[in-house]
C-alpha cells in the first residue's frame, strides 16, 4: 500500500512524467504497476489498516495484491 501511494505521488508531483517512465525506472511492465497503483482507489479505511497491518514474522504473506485486486475495481466504497 505503501508503495503504490509513494509511486503515485511520483507522477503527481512531476518527479517521474508518466507512468510509462514509472514501469521503465522499476523495471516493471505497465500492467504490474497498473495493479500496484489499483490499490490507491480502495477505501481510505481499508488503506489505513493495510498500512498498520502486522509484519510477517514467519512464512509467506498472508495477504498479497492480488487478493486485493477485486475490491480495488470496486466503484462504491460501501461495497
Amino acid at each position: 500500500m505503501a508503495l503504490a501511494i509513494h509511486l503515485n505521488d511520483l507522477v503527481a508531483t512531476g518527479q517521474v512524467g508518466t507512468f510509462r517512465e514509472l514501469a521503465s525506472a522499476g523495471q516493471v511492465s505497465r500492467d504490474r504497476l497498473s495493479q500496484i497503483l489499483q490499490l490507491t482507489h480502495l477505501a481510505p479505511d481499508i488503506q489505513e489498516e493495510l498500512l498498520f497491518f502486522p509484519p510477517t514474522r514467519r512464512g509467506p504473506d498472508p495477504l498479497l495484491e492480488r487478493h486485493l485486486r477485486a475490491v480495488a475495481r470496486l466503484l462504491d466504497w460501501e461495497q
